[in-house]
């Protein structure tokens, strides 16, 4: 059972982050911010893949006043990325965003950090304060690592926006690389109350990102920290919402869709139980429920090595048996196997 750091709770939109809130998957737009249209239909894309919040990017004024229109077609909390102009994040904010992601230390002279913050305030708009290894402010303490730096200028950033009576605060310490983030998660998680938003920054195309992604986001979880998360993909979005609910169902955090249970390919398989895995895979795609399913490669071990399935199979040549929680149900025919387990996984 992996106990949770505790953290005070802030609204996002209707979504609730940190306390005992379940942890949220985000993603972020690659649409071009200023045609409303082509981001409300990715977003809602998103949201039918689960994504609960989503940032968009706010690089000019004709983004910031975008959010207005986009905020009428979608369901889920809108988060505006901001930086340097303070005036980006105002007019984001009238525009209606739930919240900003910015850099205090990167917005300038204390009065520009101060009307973003008392019209957060206003609004009741949580403010993110997201740090990178790559841009970190000069920080004249000799001897700091990374993660120290990181940390260092966070905790200064909170302290300036608690001075001006604020505290919807969310933060984020993300670095490339996997060890640095950890360490910088770790080291502030008992330093302030605020709930973290965790990932890898940059982490890569899907092959090797969700992998890089998913041992530091998956650490930082399994250690209680962390109450949002991003995995940060080159790709579409979806396939970032994907892989966070994958790595969340696989510390039993979240349960969201299916669960598929796969033996690797060897010398005992008989079919071809690659291309049968990745077609039920493509098929589950399509089912929102929790379920667990199993696609075996041996009729002899296959129920026993995945008895916890809902619902399964077993292949051997030319033949298979289809089980249930371990039990055998009924053998079938090679030719049958995608059909007849694709209609057993719609009745349970």
């Amino acid at each position: 059972m992996i106990e949770r750091r505790i953290s005070q709770p802030i609204r996002i939109g209707d979504v609730t982050v940190g306390g005992d809130a379940p942890v949220t998957v985000q993603s972020m737009t690659n649409t071009d911010t200023r045609n409303a249209a082509a981001t409300i239909n990715q977003i809602k894309e998103l949201e039918e893949a689960g994504c609960e919040i989503i940032r968009v990017a706010v690089p000019d004024s004709e983004a910031a006043r975008a959010i207005k229109e986009i905020k009428k077609g979608i369901s889920i909390p809108l988060i505006a990325d901001i930086h340097f102009d303070y005036r980006l994040a105002l007019a984001s904010l009238k525009a209606g965003a739930d919240g900003l992601r910015l850099n205090p230390g990167n917005i300038g002279e204390p009065e520009k950090v101060k009307a973003v913050v008392l019209a957060a305030r206003e609004r009741q708009a949580p403010i993110r304060i997201g740090l990178n290894a790559g841009s970190l402010p000069k920080n004249p303490k000799p001897g700091l690592s990374v993660a120290q730096q990181m940390v260092e200028a966070a905790l200064e950033q909170i302290e300036l926006l608690e001075s001006l009576d604020f505290n919807l605060i969310k933060v984020s310490l993300k670095a490339f690389d996997v060890p640095t983030t950890i360490a910088a998660y770790r080291e502030i998680a008992g330093k302030m109350p605020y709930p973290l938003h965790i990932g890898i920054t940059e982490a890569g195309t899907p092959r090797t990102g969700i992998i890089r992604s998913s041992v530091g986001i998956g650490t930082l979880l399994y250690m209680g920290i962390g109450d949002t998360i991003r995995v940060s993909l080159t790709a579409h979005p979806r396939e970032e919402v994907f892989a966070g609910y994958e790595i969340l169902k696989s510390l039993d955090l979240r349960q969201r869709g299916p669960v598929l249970v796969s033996c690797p390919s060897c010398g005992r398989t008989e079919v071809d139980i690659i291309s049968l895995a990745e077609a039920v895979e493509k098929e589950l795609l399509k089912i929102d429920k929790p379920i667990k399913v199993a696609v075996m490669g041996c009729v002899v071990n296959g129920p026993g090595e995945a008895m916890d399935a809902d619902v399964g199979i077993a292949c051997g040549k030319g033949r298979g048996v289809l089980f249930r929680k371990g039990e055998k149900i009924r053998t079938i025919q090679e030719k049958d196997f995608l059909r007849a387990l694709m209609e057993e996984v719609e009745r349970v």
